[in-house]
């Protein structure tokens, strides 16, 4: 189950190509997704995964606040219980983060991270339980995003100058360490986006130097082919198996 969260991260990681300024991230947006695993051959619904954002202000700065929330339906808790919360605080026009928190409990295993960011490094506590806290400081590279705000900053791309083909890698900071990441346009594909109706979208491969990801071109994400990009259809494979989330519904866009 842990990589299939690692998944579902995972598939949050994009930052890079040309920016459209005149895109913003509304405050206000709440996405739900429904989380699938296939189980004996069948997609089988086990959690819900909830992007939502708003501005937070401080005595001498305004942030978007990007939340991300992961928890097992009730009828699954009995078996693997997951409370799982990300949190990212970015400049509300760049999405550059200054912060980035994680709170993890899947099954009682529990962990708890802060990044802080800082020109072209980060400093990271982490405490997992019955351990002692541990801190880190790295250098990052000006375009390196966290695992919440690189999605957003996905949408502010530039999409339709892309050629079909088109890749480019960049790098992500998950799990106390940098990751490297490639993502490249498929094309377009028709797809169901819950209360949206069926979208026209930007169908996107993930790749990662990670032996979690399994397959070329099955790690994927749809975004909408219009100026909101909105997330509405990701898939994942693992050498354990495959799963998806699907979007159920979409306010505030």
């Amino acid at each position: 189950m842990k990589k299939v969260l690692f998944i579902i991260t995972t598939v949050l990681i994009f930052c890079s190509f040309k920016t459209e300024n005149k895109v913003a991230i509304p405050s206000g947006e709440k996405l739900v997704f429904a989380g699938s695993y296939n189980m004996s051959g069948l997609m089988t619904q086990l959690a819900q995964v909830t992007l939502s954002t708003d501005i937070v202000s401080t005595s001498k700065n305004s942030y978007l606040h990007l939340n991300c929330e992961l928890a097992t339906y009730a009828k699954w808790d009995k078996f693997f219980k997951i409370r799982d919360l990300y949190e990212s605080y970015v400049d509300p026009i760049t999405l550059k983060p200054s912060l980035y928190k994680r709170s993890i409990d899947e099954g009682g295993w529990t962990k708890k991270e802060k990044y802080v960011f800082k020109g072209n490094s980060v400093t990271s506590t982490a405490k997992k339980r019955n351990k002692p806290e541990t801190t880190k400081t790295f250098t990052i590279g000006g375009s390196t995003q966290d695992v919440v705000s690189v999605m957003y900053k996905l949408r502010t791309m530039d999409l339709a100058k892309m050629k079909t083909g088109q890749a480019q890698s960049f790098t992500i900071v998950f799990d106390e360490k940098q990751i490297p990441v490639t993502i490249k346009l498929l094309g377009l594909e028709t797809v169901s986006a819950g209360n949206l109706g069926s979208k026209s979208c930007y169908k996107l491969s993930i790749g990662a130097k990670t032996d979690v990801l399994k397959g070329k071109d099955k790690n994927l994400i749809y975004l909408t082919a219009d100026t909101k990009k909105v997330p509405v259809l990701m898939k994942f494979s693992i050498p354990v198996g495959t799963g998806e989330l699907k979007l159920t519904s979409a306010t505030g866009i």
